[in-house]
């Protein structure tokens, strides 16, 4: 059976200004879900009202012209996605399984879910993929012995459980989670209440901020976090900056290498060894135009329209300098997105990440678990909800090992329901 690797839509084409937030959430949406699209940057009055026969300041930019001939002005990628299909009601009043999280743990734990008979709802607040989904290259999942993006794998297992029959909620955002009855009632963000038996929480990580100043006014013009999938294009003869020395920094400069003039990774630590897989650190060293500089971090960001410098501190030493640059990548690990668990009687540990299974201390007042039975591996202080992936405690930080937890949660969700 062939696999097609897109949402099978022609060409999207949208158009923004260069240092535009909202237009970089729109290329980095379509890019993670593998949607076919052309950008134009549209910076002058001239290039405007050659392409809309108005000035910047009265084109409502950016603007979006979809396949079938419609063109959104200053569109959310909500209302891209809505134009798009993507955007369904639930089709059944209650579920066996609701997934929370449409990363690899999600969507593993759907298509095995939906392919061994149970009903399944998959809620994704933005675009299926994860974190993973950022990544421009996974080089050492197995059964890809040339690598393959992470868009692509999370488009191929998205279109794997839709074709088994789980559902697919997209933009759907769970607002609220109540435990009623041996059922879960969640709230969505537009109202809507889910209904189900057992739940998956796969909600994954998100990037963690560098803590700077005016961080948030550089987000989309010339800061941003993950491996660049969709700005790499945009950085051609730039010298940009990567901070960060894990795998996702590694993969980052390696994918923005191909089109900067030069890429600059920024390590706290005295090397790479301890952090970067041993073939991509190979890479990373061979590749003649990435520079590495360890021992630094970034102290401040500097720029009028969009970043234009960014300041830097020797770890070692405290001393300071100031490099020019357009781009800076953050790639330095994620925290837990578990917000919803708040006013619920989920344990998290003191970082925010889920509690489950043995790692749970049931003999602990903290710890209200109800039932005779010890909670089974990946589920969580509560009955019937479970964990995978990078949400949990102690997990393995890995795409398969988020895969794998993901079939596994399902294991235990059989013998969850077995029991009620």
């Amino acid at each position: 059976m062939s696999v097609q690797l897109t949402h099978s839509i022609d060409l999207v084409r949208v158009y923004g200004r260069s240092q535009c937030r909202r237009a970089f959430e729109i290329r980095d949406f379509l890019s993670r879900s593998v949607v076919h699209y052309s950008w134009t940057a549209v910076d002058t009055d001239l290039a405007c009202t050659d392409l809309f026969g108005l000035p910047l300041a009265q084109a409502d930019l950016p603007i979006v012209d979809l396949p079938d001939g419609t063109r959104l002005y200053s569109p959310s990628v909500a209302e891209i996605a809505r134009r798009l299909g993507w955007v369904n009601a639930p089709k059944l009043a209650e579920y066996d399984l609701t997934i929370y999280g449409a990363g690899p743990a999600g969507l593993s734990a759907a298509v095995y879910a939906a392919s061994e008979g149970l009903s399944v709802a998959v809620l994704e607040r933005e675009a299926v993929g994860g974190q993973a989904g950022y990544s421009s290259l996974i080089e050492n999942y197995l059964g890809f012995p040339g690598g393959i993006s992470g868009g692509e794998l999370a488009e191929r297992a998205r279109q794997q459980a839709v074709t088994f029959g789980a559902e697919l909620l997209q933009m759907r955002d769970g607002l609220q989670a109540r435990f009623i009855d041996g059922r879960v009632h969640t709230t969505l963000s537009d109202g809507t209440t889910i209904v189900s038996c057992a739940t998956v929480c796969a909600t994954g990580v998100e990037w963690r901020r560098l803590g700077l100043e005016y961080e948030d006014t550089y987000i989309g013009r010339g800061l941003f976090y993950g491996a660049g999938t969709s700005e790499a294009p945009t950085c051609d003869e730039l010298d940009v900056y990567v901070v960060g020395g894990g795998n996702s920094a590694g993969q980052a400069a390696m994918n923005l290498s191909a089109y900067a003039r030069r890429v600059t990774m920024l390590v706290r630590g005295t090397s790479l060894a301890s952090t970067l897989s041993t073939y991509l650190a190979e890479r990373v060293v061979e590749q003649p135009n990435i520079a590495i500089r360890t021992n630094t971090r970034v102290v401040g960001l500097d720029g009028d329209n969009g970043l234009a410098a960014i300041h830097l501190e020797d770890t070692r030493t405290g001393e300071k300098e100031t490099a020019t640059t357009e781009r800076l990548f953050v790639c330095i690990g994620g925290d837990p997105a578990t917000e919803w668990a708040e006013g619920t009687k989920t344990v998290r540990d003191s970082h925010g990440f889920l509690v489950t299974g043995p790692d749970l201390d049931t003999t602990s007042p903290s710890t209200p678990w109800p039932l005779q039975r010890d909670p089974f591996y990946l589920e969580t202080s509560i009955p019937g909800s479970f964990a995978a992936g990078d949400v949990r405690r102690n997990s393995v930080k890995r795409v398969a090992s988020a895969v794998g937890e993901g079939a596994m949660a399902v294991t235990f969700v059989h013998r969850y329901l077995a029991t009620t």
